[in-house]
């Protein structure tokens, strides 16, 4: 359960408004709130169904994207005051009750066990994140770094950890490939034997010209690689998204340095 209020409020760029004697009002343009009831997870669910849909090309039962970890992760959410609609989305899960599920979601797809084993602390997973294609900006997702990065710190986690998707329908470079483009220092250890549970297929009809391209990372693994994050050097397959997952840890101690201080200062 989420130790935070529920009514945790994290603050960006203000814009100005008025009110109706004339006076001039500031508030924050973009706001992100730790959903406190099931209305609230909810917007977040029908929210992700729609990107990923519109990303993915899947469809969803009743338009709503749910699993069983949605029950036990908290759901971080980021609102346009203007208009109150929610823009940008992320579900968090504490290790405690990644327990009660017998495992973190990336554990689905990549064996763990050797890497939970060797760390020492609290471990918080991220998990669909997406933002709604009007505000991809930049703006609405400094907001919700903002926010995590305060939980995190407040909470006393050790590591997150999670997976960054990249849609293979779109990729013009096989992520093979994408993967062996980055440096050396960008992977996790080969002894802590983190494997994919089901490879890649053969990717076909891409552009052979186009090899080594890290501008091909998705915007969300570009964010986590600048965090100083680590990745597994195998991906996972997700057939029924078509896209290959990456799996991502990042040390909170190096975001307690220039990363924190540059997401803190918006909160």
């Amino acid at each position: 359960m989420m130790t935070m209020s529920a009514q945790t409020i994290y603050n960006e760029t203000a814009f100005v408004i008025k009110n109706s004697q004339g006076a001039i009002n500031k508030q924050p343009k973009f706001v992100a709130k730790f959903a406190s009831n099931q209305q609230q997870i909810l917007a977040a669910q029908v929210l992700r169904s729609q990107t990923f849909g519109q990303e993915y090309g899947v469809s969803f039962a009743q338009g709503i994207d749910q699993d069983i970890y949605d029950e036990y992760c908290l759901h971080l959410n980021v609102y346009d005051n203007n208009t109150g609609a929610i823009i940008a989305t992320t579900r968090l899960l504490t290790d405690d009750n990644a327990r009660l599920l017998n495992g973190f979601y990336s554990q689905q797809e990549f064996e763990l066990s050797t890497l939970l084993t060797s760390l020492k602390g609290r471990v918080l997973e991220i998990g669909r994140t997406c933002v709604h294609p009007d505000y991809r900006s930049g703006a609405a997702i400094t907001v919700l770094w903002s926010a995590l990065a305060e939980y995190l710190l407040a909470e006393n986690f050790n590591y997150l950890i999670g997976c960054a998707s990249i849609p293979l329908g779109q990729q013009a470079v096989p992520v093979t490939q994408i993967i062996a483009s980055l440096d050396e220092e960008n992977f996790l250890a080969d002894e802590l034997a983190i494997i994919a549970k089901r490879s890649l297929p053969v990717q076909t009809n891409v552009n052979s010209v186009m090899t080594h391209s890290k501008l091909s990372l998705p915007p969300l693994l570009k964010a986590y690689l600048r965090m100083n994050a680590k990745l597994a050097s195998q991906v996972y397959y997700d057939q029924d998204f078509n896209c290959a997952d990456v799996f991502i840890i990042l040390d909170v101690a190096h975001l307690a340095g220039r990363y924190a201080q540059r997401f803190l200062k918006l909160a």
